[in-house]
């Protein structure tokens, strides 16, 4: 993994963690697809909740590593939104979409 792609891993599983996400998981898909090399999933305990954690990523990835998102999906739904740092996807979810969607056992296999 190269240290580009670690510090902002580092960067988003803090910030989620500091602001009480849930069940941050990350996971390497870098050998199962060419669209990323980690997704990030975490879970907001409201629609608000899920909408702050996604603001609150990207103003700490812009300020501590100076990169800002290739695209961001879902934020006039605020059950899902995506962020997409090209090497990082993070998905943030509401508690019903996570479970609804389960990236964990499609892209773990589980």
């Amino acid at each position: 993994m190269s240290k580009g792609i670690e510090e902002l891993l580092q960067v988003i599983t803090k910030i989620l963690d500091e602001r009480q996400a849930e069940d941050i998981l990350s996971i390497d898909v870098s050998k199962n697809t060419v669209l990323a090399d980690f997704f990030v999933l975490a879970s907001g305990t409201s629609s608000r909740h899920v909408r702050a954690l996604s603001d609150e990523v990207q103003r700490a990835v812009s300020e501590k590593l100076q990169r800002e998102p290739k695209h961001v999906e879902g934020k006039d739904n605020d059950h899902w939104i995506l962020i997409d740092y090209l090497d990082v996807v993070v998905h943030i979810f509401d508690r019903e979409s996570r479970s609804l969607y389960s990236l964990e056992r499609l892209w773990q296999g589980k």
